[in-house]
């Protein structure tokens, strides 16, 4: 008769089979925070859930998979992987106030067997702080070729034009006080070098004249 009893304990899992995952996890605030929890073999059609609270009696159960493999429910889901008999939840849109102690667990009748999970949500300020920095520094050495939108950067825009104008009247200054000298001058060397020849012409042929 007692062949019966100890048949099931070896086909049913008993009180004794334990889900585990991790003790501790941290999140980001405003990020995303995903768990996973493994239970043994023999509880993969069993229902799964995730709880809030510091008792596993008494915690808060914020989703579970309710006769399918998935649930789902406002910032929190939940998946039960079967094959490699995994429970994974994922935590949305994180908040300072989610770190709290949670349980990833399995319904059964009598007591449901889970597993504690400490979650601890880091804030996001520093975080934005550095790259609000890191920003403002990039931007403030970008100058824009064409900028599109007229009144989003009129300091840097007018620094731009300026900078034309004065490229402009640079060139301008140059042309006068450089090429124009220059041009006069080859114009000069031209006309001095041209003047002897038409005189020691003119000298050469007065001679000439004469002797006929």
């Amino acid at each position: 008769m007692w062949l019966l009893p100890a048949l099931l304990l070896l086909i049913v899992p008993g009180s004794s089979v334990p889900i585990t995952g991790p003790e501790a996890v941290r999140g980001q605030e405003r990020g995303v925070l995903t768990v996973q929890c493994r239970y043994d073999r023999g509880w993969e059609t069993y229902l799964k859930w995730w709880c809030r609270g510091p008792v596993l009696g008494s915690c808060k159960i914020l989703v579970q998979t309710n006769g399918s493999v998935f649930g789902e429910k406002k910032r929190v889901s939940i998946r039960d992987h079967q094959t490699n008999r995994t429970l994974t939840v994922t935590m949305k849109e994180l908040r300072r106030e989610d770190t709290d102690t949670y349980w990833c667990g399995i319904e059964r009748t009598g007591t449901d067997p889970g597993f504690r999970v400490k979650v601890t949500i880091d804030p996001a300020t520093a975080v934005l702080t550095l790259t609000s920095a890191i920003t403002s520094t990039a931007n403030a050495f970008t100058v824009p070729d064409t900028p599109e939108d007229t009144t989003g950067s009129p300091t840097v825009t007018s620094q731009h034009s300026d900078g034309r104008s004065l490229l402009s009247s640079t060139r301008f200054l140059l042309l006068v006080f450089l090429e124009v000298p220059l041009l006069l001058s080859m114009l000069g060397a031209v006309l001095w070098v041209n003047r002897p020849q038409r005189g020691s012409a003119g000298r050469q042929s007065q001679p000439r004249s004469g002797d006929q």
